[in-house]
């Protein structure tokens, strides 16, 4: 449970037991139901011993996990987690995503009745900088709105982001930049022909010219290769049957 002192400042949380010994006491009060929280009228911060609190954010698509915890240092260094609190939020980006879809057909439909030979009008909308799609920032308006509550409900000292976005060309080229960027390695190529250009239009494993080629997956899928174009390559038929999900050093 959250408590407050009495002057509205966040003290450490403590367990529901406690808040209903206090609230039956007399020595609280209920200051809000959701999230609950109490709010002491017999404490002050500077009476009250803080410990340091974290909050941990671990980022999702459709649902985004929000933890607090204590942070604890035994006597070898070692730092302990005590979570205090944790919340589930569920975006609405899909619920958005689909009214805006449902709006759009709604104008789309009055103008095509009523104005059939209407000039389209779109070239001259512009975007400000930092501008997101609404159900992206639907999300980020979540995680922060909720980032500034629990900051007035807790003493929170320092807070953690989990990012797990990896930009796979700029791993490959750390110089790629502009147009290249964007364009990519299969500008203007088909994947297999691209693989054809690739590996001079003859078997990988063999060298056989002149064969009908198939492609195949250097790092086997039954051992986690994935279908990104650096992981395939092109064989004749017996080459691809002998490897199979073998590695390539067997």
């Amino acid at each position: 449970m959250f408590v407050l002192d009495r002057h509205g400042q966040p003290l450490m949380p403590t367990h529901p037991a406690r808040a209903r010994k206090m609230l039956k006491d007399g020595r609280a009060r209920v200051h809000k139901c959701t999230p609950f929280t109490i709010r002491l009228v017999d404490r002050v911060l500077a009476e009250s011993t803080i410990q340091p609190v974290r909050l941990k954010v671990d980022p999702g698509s459709k649902t985004t996990g929000l933890c607090l915890v204590r942070e604890e240092t035994k006597a070898d260094g070692t730092i302990v987690h005590h979570v205090l609190f944790h919340l589930d939020l569920h975006h609405r980006g899909a619920a958005i995503r689909k009214k805006l879809q449902q709006r759009a057909g709604y104008r789309r439909r009055r103008r095509s009745a009523n104005l059939r030979y209407r000039q389209p009008r779109f070239a001259n909308r512009t975007r400000p900088a930092g501008w997101l799609p609404p159900s992206l920032q639907s999300r980020v308006d979540n995680v922060l709105g909720w980032t500034e509550r629990l900051r007035g409900l807790a003493p929170i000292t320092a807070a953690t982001v989990e990012r797990v976005r990896f930009d796979m060309q700029a791993l490959v080229n750390p110089e790629i930049s502009g147009v290249e960027y964007q364009q990519g390695e299969l500008l203007g190529y088909e994947v297999r022909e691209y693989l054809l250009e690739k590996w001079g239009r003859a078997c990988a494993y063999c060298g056989a010219e002149y064969v009908p080629l198939q492609v195949e997956h250097i790092v086997a899928k039954a051992r986690g290769g994935s279908n990104r174009v650096t992981n395939l390559t092109l064989a004749c038929e017996p080459c691809n049957q002998r490897k199979g999900a073998k590695s390539v050093e067997k």
